[in-house]
């Protein structure tokens, strides 16, 4: 028991020391950016290929709701669910503030980020007010393939009906 409380010191006092991002550091910024960007091209604007460039081929999404889906489920789900442009249009909108990232490293090399939220939902349609309608937490996954962020994991959980 002894050695085991040693061992478990000394393995997670390393993780204790790359903490949560500063706000104000480099890669939080580019990660906020890759955030905001993705979203709203993929989401909002319903930018398929942008949508497909930026997801790992081998995505692994796990949503609270809709269960599990890889790549080509959630491409297809995403066209079918949030853009199939039957008046009324999904939104999603990040709560100011919420956003926290947690740099990966393997052996002192960046290769990936952790980025956890909150985001609310929306539905949109033209010549109205925005209606809300969820929020939910998420956790992102971003790994550097070929010097590019793309998103490899999804954790989309805790959703909250406005009703």
């Amino acid at each position: 028991m002894y050695r085991l409380f040693f061992f478990l010191f000394f393995v997670a006092t390393p993780t204790a020391l790359k903490a949560q991002l500063n706000v104000q550091s480099e890669l939080f910024k580019t990660l906020q950016v890759q955030d905001s960007v993705f979203f709203e091209k993929a989401f909002n604007q319903c930018d398929i290929t942008y949508l497909d460039k930026t997801i790992s081929d081998d995505l692994k999404f796990f949503h609270d709701q809709s269960g599990f889906q890889d790549k080509s489920i959630f491409l297809n789900n995403t066209e079918k669910y949030i853009c199939a442009g039957q008046g009324q249009k999904p939104i999603r909108k990040l709560e100011a503030n919420s956003l926290v990232a947690y740099p990966l490293y393997n052996n002192g090399v960046l290769y990936a980020a952790i980025q956890k939220g909150v985001h609310h939902f929306y539905l949109r349609e033209e010549g109205k007010e925005d209606i809300y309608t969820s929020t939910a937490d998420f956790t992102h996954v971003w790994v550097l393939e070929n010097e590019a962020w793309k998103i490899s994991e999804v954790l989309s959980y805790n959703h909250r009906s406005s009703q």
